[in-house]
């Protein structure tokens, strides 16, 4: 039993990679920093992929069983390059782990918060909720618009709606890009 999962895990991990180096790639579109409000920072860009990886599982997890568990495997992968990435910034072994389970509630009550908004069709829910975890420290209504944002999140909330299952069951699925709000230099 144990092997068959390995092995399973082993057999999608192309696909868990290609479908999270898209919306890794997605979620780094220069203008959601440059135009959007969203610092430059690490966590600005957690702050980014956790929305995008949102709007990926909102609609995985319809796809069925195949694309639920391709899903699961990308939070694994996406909690896997977290651990690494703090390794790498010299936090040491033993506060990884601590650090690892404070982004664990902060993804996850990010996802219930954006989920909510998403299912009411609330862009003012959603817009409010991206400028209290992207600028925690600045509380509305001095906090910049996120307006641009949440309505991108609803586009791409739209387009994810209308993917095939075979897209999910595949790690095929494209995001579209972000519009454009200022003439680049």
């Amino acid at each position: 039993m144990i092997f068959s999962l390995f092995e399973r895990k082993k057999a999608n991990s192309a696909l868990v990679t290609r479908q999270y180096e898209a919306i890794t790639e997605s979620a780094r579109q220069p203008v959601f920093y440059r135009d959007m409000n969203v610092p430059d920072t690490v966590m600005g860009r957690f702050e980014m992929i956790t929305l995008h990886m949102v709007l990926y599982f909102r609609h995985s997890r319809d796809a069925g069983p195949t694309a639920r568990l391709v899903a699961q495997e990308i939070i694994e992968a996406f909690f896997e390059d977290i651990d690494h990435s703090m390794r790498e910034l010299g936090i040491g072994d033993a506060g990884v782990p601590k650090r690892m389970k404070k982004i664990g509630r902060m993804f996850y009550g990010r996802a219930d918060s954006y989920e909510a908004a998403l299912a009411a069709d609330d862009r003012e829910a959603l817009a409010a909720a991206l400028a209290r975890n992207i600028h925690p420290a600045t509380p509305p209504p001095t906090a910049p618009s996120m307006q641009a944002l949440a309505e991108h999140a609803f586009r791409v909330d739209r387009a994810l709606a209308n993917v095939a299952q075979a897209e999910y069951e595949g790690g095929t699925v494209h995001f579209p890009p972000a519009p454009v709000l200022t003439e680049e230099r």
